[in-house]
C-alpha cells in the first residue's frame, strides 16, 4: 500500500524531542524524507538513526532556530540533500514566563524570535524554492500541493497569564498563516497551524521540585506544579493532557493529500478545551 507521504521533503525544526520529535517520526512513517532540527546533536541525531532503523530517510540539520543564518541552511539542507521541498513544519519553541512589569527585555524578545521571527526566516528562505517548484510542476502540467504547518498555543488564541511574551509571539504566528495562505496559494501551498492545548512534553511535565533546562544558552525553569497540572487538566474535557503523538496527528492531517483544498486555517489540538 502506498504511503501518504512517500518521496516527499519535510522540514521540522525542533524535532529532537518532544512533539517534534512525534511529528519527525509520523511524517518519516508515512514515507516523508525528513531534515531534523535540535539545538543539540545528540537528540537530533537519535531522531535521525531511529527513522532510518525503520527504513526511513533523515538528515539533521543542528542549530538554534533564532541564529540569523539558520533558515539559508536548513532550506539549503533539504534541497542539497534530498533536491526538494514539500513540507515545512514550523515547531521550534519553549516558554519563558513571567507577569508583565517583571518581565526583561530579554525574556520578550527570546519567545519573539524563536516563536515568530525564526518561523518567518525559515519560509522567506524557503519561497524561492517553492516558487520555482510551483513553476517546475506546471510547465511539466502536474499538480503538486506543498504543505506549510505553523504550530501555535491555546495561549495564542486566548491569553494566559504570566505569558505576554510567549502568547503574543503565538498570536502573530496564527496572523502570518492566514496572510501566507492568501500569498502563496497560486504556488499551491496550502498554510496552516496547529494551536496546542496542555502536551505532555519535557517542558510541561509534572513536578514536585523546581527544575530547569538550558536552552539557547538559558537555564529555563521548565515543568508544572503537579497541583497545578491537575487542575489544569480538570479543566479539558476529555480530562488529561494530550500525548506527542496525538500532538503529531493534528499536524499530519494538515499535510495528507485529503487536506489539500483546506488552508488558512488555525486547529485546536485540545482535547476539547475552547478557552484558558
Amino acid at each position: 500500500m502506498t504511503r501518504k507521504l512517500e518521496g516527499k521533503v519535510a522540514l521540522i525544526s525542533g524535532s529532537g524531542r518532544g512533539i517534534g520529535r512525534a511529528i519527525a517520526l509520523k511524517l518519516a512513517s508515512e514515507g516523508a524524507r525528513v531534515v531534523v532540527n535540535d539545538l543539540d546533536a545528540e537528540p537530533a541525531d537519535e531522531t535521525v538513526r531511529t527513522i532510518r532503523e525503520a527504513g526511513g530517510q533523515a538528515i539533521a540539520c543542528v542549530g538554534s532556530v533564532s541564529a540569523p543564518d539558520f533558515a539559508e541552511r536548513f532550506v539549503g539542507t533539504a534541497v542539497s540533500e534530498f533536491k526538494g521541498l514539500d513540507i515545512i513544519i514550523n515547531n521550534a519553541g519553549y516558554t519563558w514566563d513571567n507577569v508583565l512589569q517583571k518581565m526583561t527585555d530579554e525574556q520578550w524578545y527570546a519567545m519573539i524570535d524563536v516563536h515568530l521571527t525564526a518561523p518567518f526566516r525559515i519560509l522567506r528562505a524557503a519561497q524561492p524554492v517553492l516558487r520555482a517548484l510551483s513553476k517546475a510542476d506546471t510547465e511539466a502540467g502536474r499538480r503538486v500541493v506543498r504543505k506549510v504547518v505553523n504550530i501555535s498555543s491555546m495561549a495564542g488564541l486566548f491569553g494566559n497569564a504570566g505569558q505576554a511574551n510567549y502568547a503574543t509571539a503565538k498570536a502573530g504566528i496564527t496572523g502570518m498563516t492566514a496572510t501566507l495562505a492568501k500569498e502563496w496559494g497560486r504556488m499551491n501551498v496550502t498554510v496552516n497551524c496547529v494551536a496546542y492545548g496542555l502536551i505532555q512534553t519535557r517542558l510541561t511535565h509534572s513536578t514536585a521540585e523546581a527544575s530547569t533546562a538550558n536552552i539557547d544558552g538559558r537555564d529555563i525553569k521548565v515543568g508544572i506544579n503537579a497541583d497545578l497540572m491537575a487542575m489544569m487538566e480538570r479543566s479539558i474535557p476529555l480530562g488529561r493532557g494530550g500525548t506527542p503523538d496525538e500532538a503529531a496527528g493534528a499536524v499530519y492531517m494538515l499535510c495528507i493529500p485529503e487536506s489539500d483544498y483546506v488552508s488558512g486555517q488555525t486547529l485546536t489540538c485540545s482535547g476539547g478545551l475552547t478557552g484558558i
